[in-house]
């Protein structure tokens, strides 16, 4: 049997675009190091696995840890859905593809509420959850528009130099530790400067990103971990908590604000160490 090469050509263009292959792109990047019990790892919004990589630095010691980049961020797949639902199930489609259970599960800010979420959704998987920074609530004020703004400068003069992404974000973003950290997330592609997490998708999901849609009780033992600084975690916001987590208790770190495992790494591991040796 004779075949065209025409006939390849549309073979090739079907494997491409077939539901397949989407379905294996769209698993999450991830890093996983270590031996004994499990950790997860779930960063926050405009980061990647590494952002919580001094952690991971210190558990793979003695536990088995889970880093990942969720979707739109890091080396992940982009989306144009970007919720705490498909977050949450991102996650749950890469822990059995792995064959883990009996997880601890540790988010940082946005990261934070897909840990809630997934908490939520697969306590039979969980063995306990840190939540660094980030209350169970629908946040009403908008805190990223300098950052959009110096993103989207940076996307529209397509640097060709570190140096003059940084310039451009300087015009927007006032401290230099958050373009620093946005930084990172920088990569040269067809001759210029971009980035890794897809900003169009963030901007238009934003509103979701703050938001929360309030969860049945979850009794997983639960730390929240608060910057006393921050204005993320605060006593107001204790009723909420309480009403979707019974089983929680709450630990300050001082002088530190809502990066408190970058400004005190030190601290935030010995008081993520004690909760997990505890649970």
């Amino acid at each position: 049997m004779r075949v065209s090469a025409e006939y390849f050509k549309t073979l090739i263009s079907f494997i491409a675009t077939s539901s397949y292959k989407n379905t294996m792109s769209e698993m999450l990047n991830y890093k996983l190091q270590g031996s004994g019990p499990n950790v997860l790892l779930i960063h926050g919004l405009f980061g990647n696995l590494d952002n919580l990589g001094l952690i991971a630095r210190d558990l793979v010691t003695d536990y088995q840890v889970l880093s990942v980049d969720l979707r739109n961020h890091g080396l992940s797949f982009h989306s144009d859905d970007h919720t705490y639902q498909a977050m949450t199930d991102d996650i749950y489609e890469l822990v059995a593809h792995l064959h883990l259970a009996d997880l601890h599960v540790i988010g940082h800010s946005m990261g934070g509420k897909v840990a809630m979420r997934f908490a939520s959704d697969h306590a039979d998987l969980c063995k306990s959850m840190i939540v660094m920074d980030m209350a169970p609530v629908a946040y009403k004020q908008r805190k990223h528009d300098n950052v959009f703004a110096g993103l989207q400068a940076v996307v529209e003069s397509k640097p060709t130099k570190r140096s003059q992404a940084m310039q451009l974000m300087a015009q927007h973003i006032e401290m230099e530790g958050v373009r620093q950290f946005l930084g990172k997330s920088l990569f040269s592609k067809d001759g210029y400067l971009q980035w890794r997490f897809n900003v169009p998708s963030i901007l238009k999901n934003y509103w979701n990103i703050l938001g929360w849609e309030t969860i049945k009780n979850c009794e997983i033992p639960t730390l929240f971990l608060k910057g006393a600084n921050s204005d993320y975690l605060t006593q107001e916001h204790q009723p909420l908590v309480q009403q979707q987590f019974s089983n929680a208790k709450a630990h300050v770190i001082a002088n530190t604000g809502h990066w408190l495992h970058a400004e005190k790494p030190s601290e935030v591991i010995r008081a993520i160490r004690r909760f997990l040796v505890n649970n």
